[in-house]
């Protein structure tokens, strides 16, 4: 008892005195959650907007493998990613492995089917709204899409924030393409992981401290945006 109560005291010490260490791998997360949720945003959004109006055979088993994909295990993801990364993969040349942006591609493939999932299904409940509307105006299937997305901005928002908050806990696929290297690669939840298997609890309680403020504040923005709190809950149903 005496041990985690003294481990839980230095960590909250570390966070109070702003620890080097601390802040720099508390940082880099931040950087490579919020450059994955950048890029998937993008591809996202425009990949759930143009699934929503467009229809071709094979259309239904599309969105079958992009709801499939929702359940993927990121370990998964982390060895697709590191195959096509390794030195004999198509992008081994690029000489991606094991940086922060090897670790960013892993976290834009996982939450690009989530913001595809969730964004088509606000498209598809505001064609149901106000679409008819639209396509008297003259506007055409993705262009009514993405005009639907632009006005249920809180509901991207909140799926933008879900999204996020998935990413920055994730420790398999960054894991995997990083190799949590101190001072390069080390995010919070691998160096949870690395620190607590060391027995070097300060560092471990205090990463997991930061990271459930991150993750309880996400949840709160979540909670505060109007609809917020339903909306993303429905988008994977």
């Amino acid at each position: 008892m005496s041990t985690l109560h003294d481990s839980l005291l230095t960590a909250l010490a570390l966070i109070r005195d702003a620890d080097a260490e601390l802040l720099r791998i508390v940082s880099l997360s931040l950087q490579v959650s919020s450059t994955a949720i950048a890029l998937g945003a993008v591809l996202g959004l425009l990949g759930g907007a143009w699934l929503a109006v467009a229809r071709f055979p094979g259309h239904r088993a599309l969105v079958w493998g992009l709801n499939t994909l929702l359940a993927l295990p990121s370990v998964v993801v982390g060895l697709g990613v590191y195959l096509l990364l390794s030195r004999s993969g198509p992008l081994g040349p690029w000489g991606l492995l094991f940086t922060p942006s090897a670790m960013v591609v892993a976290q834009t493939v996982l939450v690009v089917p989530l913001i595809a999932a969730l964004s088509r299904r606000l498209v598809l409940d505001g064609l149901a709204e106000g679409g008819e509307q639209l396509q008297s105006l003259g506007a055409g299937p993705l262009a009514r899409a993405l005009l639907l997305l632009a006005h249920a901005r809180y509901g991207v928002l909140t799926v933008l924030l879900t999204a996020f908050g998935r990413a920055i806990s994730e420790v398999g696929a960054v894991m995997i393409v990083g190799g949590n290297i101190a001072g390069v690669t080390r995010v919070m939840t691998t160096s949870i992981a690395l620190e607590t298997s060391k027995g070097d609890l300060p560092l471990a309680l205090g990463l997991g401290l930061v990271l459930l403020g991150v993750v309880g504040l996400i949840n709160l923005l979540v909670g505060l945006l109007p609809g917020g709190a339903g909306r993303s809950q429905e988008g994977l149903a």
